[in-house]
């Protein structure tokens, strides 16, 4: 991804930055591949590892009915019965070592706990619904057609308009980036990719939440998910800059830069054929 920042961030890096009542932000280094990779800084309000409890785990482990086989199927996906709650809808139907492949069709918005995948980078594909990814770098809206990016170890909610929400959720145990094919050697994208920069929607609508409490965590670590209770609000924000964070990419705009140009983010919609007489 390209350098993005949001709220309010210190002139330099590493150095004090105060309250308007004179106390220490919290300064966190977000890497998802360690420290020689591509990284973010995050400026919180409250220290971001303050626990209050942690409960026992339980295993999400999928049962694979077949290891090694070549047979062809056929999955039904829409056939998912919707559930309720975000992570018990979530049905994995084709695994490997290399990433899972889930569908889900949640009713309701995640508005109990937070969800942390520790392990995978999430691609979540919107084939029904709208709504928002809700993260501590701000908002990211989304709709059908959209590509939801949340890198690994990423706390987030989402929030949905209705009950009617169909997701296909990819999760890579490798780092999602764009084709290197579509890449120069700085990172930018070239002319010939089929979209750009322009089409990367990042995170706006950055909400400060300077809260203590118990706030539920789920959090996915080698197919169990452990339970944690910690004192501060995760989304406590008040800045952060770099270049790990969610973002959200629309399949309606993958197209040649001779593209249609129907309006962005719209499905096309083909013509009618001509009149006969």
């Amino acid at each position: 991804m390209h350098y993005y920042s949001l709220g309010q961030v210190p002139a330099k890096r590493h150095t004090q930055f105060r309250k308007a009542n004179g106390e220490l932000y919290h300064e966190e280094l977000f890497s998802t591949e360690g420290f020689s990779d591509l990284s973010s800084l995050l400026y919180h309000c409250n220290p971001p590892t303050q626990i209050v409890q942690v409960g026992a785990p339980f295993s999400v482990a999928p049962k694979v009915v077949e290891d090694k086989q070549l047979k062809h199927r056929s999955l039904k996906g829409f056939g998912v019965p919707p559930e309720d709650d975000y992570l018990k809808s979530r049905k994995p139907v084709l695994v490997n070592d290399d990433c899972k492949v889930i569908l889900a069709a949640p009713r309701r918005s995640m508005t109990e706990y937070f969800y942390k995948n520790a392990d995978a980078d999430e691609v979540i594909f919107i084939h029904q619904g709208s709504g928002r990814l809700k993260t501590m770098y701000g908002n990211v809206e989304f709709e059908y057609g959209d590509y939801v990016v949340v890198p690994r170890g990423t706390i987030y909610q989402l929030e949905f308009d209705g009950e009617d929400n169909r997701l296909f959720i990819v999760e890579s145990y490798s780092p999602v980036t764009t084709p290197k094919r579509y890449r120069n050697e700085y990172g930018q994208l070239m002319e010939h990719a089929p979209f750009c920069e322009r089409d990367i929607r990042k995170p706006a609508a950055l909400e400060t939440h300077d809260e203590q409490g118990q706030f539920l965590f789920y959090i996915k670590k080698q197919d169990q998910v452990y339970p944690y209770y910690y004192l501060n609000h995760p989304f406590d924000l008040v800045g952060w800059d770099g270049y790990v964070y969610p973002y959200a990419f629309s399949i309606h705009n993958f197209e040649p830069i001779t593209g249609t140009g129907y309006t962005s983010r719209r499905p096309y919609t083909r013509p009618s054929p001509p009149a006969t007489s």
